[in-house]
């Protein structure tokens, strides 16, 4: 059973997302498309894709797709798919709905006339229908309707792909692993001493960064900790669905490695240093990670090897998310920005404890601030756009150079990702 598929990702991140998608299934044909990336796949593609992808937001399965005008046109699309295919009247379902320009007033209601396309199939064929349950559906509907066609999905992830299954203790403003997965990208940041070499993020707060690069050094995929929607669909449960999913999480499962490069997490608040530890211990990466206490602006760079380059990757606080702490905090506790000078006094901290490496560190940013070169004192080598949940930002490079804050001679500085802007 070959569906279409379609991976949504955060925008900016489709040429990423693109790359990852060919390392997954080398020889399959991809549509990126804006706001995430198209092919065509069946059930082993389904697997692979939810177990590996660590940038897709899911893995949608396209049902049906054609023109609409109103609420009674989505109820004959839903009906126009053979739902004894995919579940039994014991099954429980919820219909999600996007809009795009829709000339529908209500999105609910376009979403229930879809629910009862789906029981009125069920129930003629069968004499029962299936409920709803909003929170843990076996069948997680998508429906997106744009100006003039609408597209039904079955969401075989279920929980959004950025829930990895290992983070229970966070802070007041966690970074989706997603995202984090997205900056590591971008990066270009592989876990090895050719690509990105040691990682160091000295605002680590629940561990997202450190954790997504060591599971990355480590070989471990984002998917293995959890479970998905597909798993309780009827083209996934017969025997020899059942077979393959083992096989593939043995694989994946086979292929975890220690980490080839070491990596470093601090934090100012010893309190989410104790939530980050917690949570690398759940995602299996707790020895690949030196977990450290520490204010940003004052804590030394690691002691690498001679030929060892660093990365550090850092989600400093900012105003819309989380006032900053340590040296740089201000005295009152009700102004959420962030203080003039940190950025100032951190690129001073840099220049300081970083250049002096031989073989160099590179840091990246991740900041909604399109001026932060200039308060940085630095020159970047690189901007990539990339959004924050709601927020615009941008994920800037600095060459750490040692006598120098400009990127070294012939360096390519635009070798990666989406184009500067």
């Amino acid at each position: 059973m070959a569906l279409p598929l379609f991976l949504p990702c955060a925008a900016g991140v489709e040429p990423l997302l693109e790359e990852e998608i060919q390392r997954i299934l080398p020889s399959k044909i991809l549509y990126p498309t804006r706001g995430g990336v198209g092919l065509d796949g069946g059930p082993i593609e389904v697997m692979k894709l939810n177990l590996h992808s660590r940038l897709a937001m899911r893995v949608l399965a396209e049902v049906a797709e054609g023109p609409y005008q109103n609420e009674n046109d989505l109820y004959r699309l839903a009906r126009s798919v053979d739902w004894l295919q995919w579940i039994t009247p014991q099954h429980t379902l919820r219909v999600d709905t996007t809009a795009t320009h829709s000339p529908l007033k209500s999105l609910n209601f376009a979403a229930l006339r879809i629910k009862d396309g789906v029981c009125d199939v069920m129930r003629e064929a069968t004499g029962e229908r299936p409920s709803v349950d909003i929170r843990h559906p076996d069948l997680p509907l998508h429906l997106h309707v744009g100006t003039e066609r609408a597209s039904l999905y079955v969401d075989t992830s279920g929980e959004s792909l950025f829930k990895r299954g290992w983070r229970e203790d966070k802070g007041d403003a966690p970074l989706k692993e997603t995202l984090a997965a997205a900056m590591l990208a971008a990066a270009g940041w592989r876990g090895t001493p050719e690509a990105g070499g040691a990682l160091h993020d000295p605002t680590c707060g629940s561990g997202t960064i450190a954790i997504e690069a060591a599971q990355i050094a480590c070989g471990i995929a984002p998917g293995l900790k959890r479970r998905f929607a597909f798993e309780r669909l009827l083209p996934f449960t017969d025997d020899d669905s059942r077979a393959e999913w083992q096989r593939q999480k043995s694989h994946a499962q086979a292929r975890i490695h220690p980490s080839a490069v070491p990596i470093y997490a601090s934090d100012v608040s010893f309190r989410m240093v104790d939530f980050a530890r917690r949570n690398a211990e759940r995602a299996g990466v707790a020895d690949a990670i030196q977990f450290n206490g520490g204010d940003a602006l004052e804590r030394p760079a690691p002691d690498l090897p001679e030929g060892l380059p660093g990365t550090l990757m850092i989600n400093p606080p900012y105003g819309e998310r989380i006032e900053v702490a340590g040296k740089a905090a201000r005295p009152s506790a009700e102004d959420r920005d962030t203080p003039d000078d940190f950025f100032p006094r951190l690129s001073a901290h840099w220049k300081r404890a970083y250049t002096k490496h031989p073989a160099g560190w590179t840091a990246w940013v991740l900041s909604p601030d399109m001026k932060l070169a200039g308060s940085m004192r630095l020159k970047e080598s690189r901007r990539v756009p990339m959004w924050n949940g709601p927020i615009e930002c941008r994920l800037y490079r600095f060459d750490l150079v040692a006598g120098s804050n400009r990127a070294p001679t012939g360096q390519d500085t635009a070798s990666r990702g989406p184009s500067q802007k």
